[in-house]
């Protein structure tokens, strides 16, 4: 029979380590933070509830026909204007890249141009064209008045767009360029022509790094759109503007147009959201959160934190 400790003993079975009792970080500094800043809030909303504006006008004409339709043109000679310039900037781009120096050149000398220059100048510069060019004549296919041509909204949208495109020509190269040049060189080994390897294989990955710069591009374009309203196209800014004159109430015209600024904005922001999810799909990069996604993440945390607090 084996004494305790001899060769043929059973191990001893070793005492468990007691469970470590983990106690969470106070992080007393984050709710100093927010108990900061939502006081600071409370005082901003409480003196604009206290102050001389009629929240009555703003709550009942902000559907007023005149806001209506300054928003409507807005929002319109903006899509035009993005769109002229998404079109005219991946065209730069591809003759920025161009191995031919005119083509190149060329490209170069537009966008120095239209980015060394104010927005607000270049649309003047297309509304007052008339003042050097009586008539528009393009022979037996077109031929008119220029100020019949140049309305406040043909001006606004040439300038606007022809200005954009010079930034989306640069974000386009940049797009471009960050597809591995490899592919490219495989897809001629094939013998696929040059348009279709950019339509098919280089476009497709560039986009991944064209589209959040574009969204960005059309919520400001969205914004820069009210400085049409110096030549009098009767965008969203304008009509606030017509109507506090009209009306004498214009810090609420101020405010209403502000109301519609924030919701075009935000509506596109979301549609940003979804579009780079899209063209994100088979990279080995997370996705982006959507809007609801990113609300109920924040208030899972919230929750989280609140409980472990509670348990401390």
């Amino acid at each position: 029979m084996s004494q305790d400790g001899g060769p043929g003993a059973a191990p001893a079975t070793k005492a468990r380590p007691e469970a470590i009792k983990a106690v969470p970080v106070r992080h007393y500094g984050r709710w100093i933070g927010a108990a900061v800043v939502l006081g600071l809030l409370a005082l901003l909303v409480l003196a604009f509830a206290n102050a001389d504006i009629d929240w009555g006008v703003v709550g009942s004409r902000l559907f007023d026909e005149a806001f209506l339709s300054g928003t409507w043109n807005t929002l319109w000679v903006t899509v035009l204007a993005m769109l002229l310039g998404v079109v005219l900037g991946m065209v730069l781009a591809v003759m920025r890249m161009s191995a031919n120096p005119v083509l190149s050149g060329v490209a170069w000398l537009y966008i120095w141009f239209f980015r060394g220059t104010p927005v607000l100048v270049q649309i003047f510069l297309w509304f007052n064209l008339s003042i050097i060019f009586e008539t528009i004549d393009l022979g037996p296919i077109y031929k008119n008045e220029m100020n019949d041509v140049m309305t406040p909204f043909v001006a606004a949208l040439l300038g606007l767009g022809l200005n954009e495109a010079a930034y989306m020509a640069e974000i386009s190269r940049a797009g471009i360029q960050s597809v591995d040049t490899g592919q490219t060189e495989a897809a001629q080994a094939l013998g696929m022509p040059g348009s279709k390897t950019m339509r098919r294989i280089v476009l497709p990955q560039a986009m991944r790094v064209i589209i959040p710069p574009t969204g960005n591009e059309f919520i400001n374009m969205l914004k820069t759109s009210s400085l049409a309203y110096a030549i009098g196209f009767n965008e969203l800014f304008l009509a606030s503007r017509n109507f506090g004159s009209r009306t004498l109430a214009v810090m609420e015209a101020l405010l209403m147009a502000t109301v519609w600024y924030l919701v075009l904005t935000t509506v596109f922001s979301i549609f940003q959201y979804y579009i780079e999810r899209y063209f994100q799909r088979g990279s080995s990069r997370q996705m982006p959160d959507t809007p609801l996604q990113r609300v109920r993440k924040h208030l899972t945390t919230f929750r989280h934190d609140t409980g472990r607090e509670a348990k401390g």
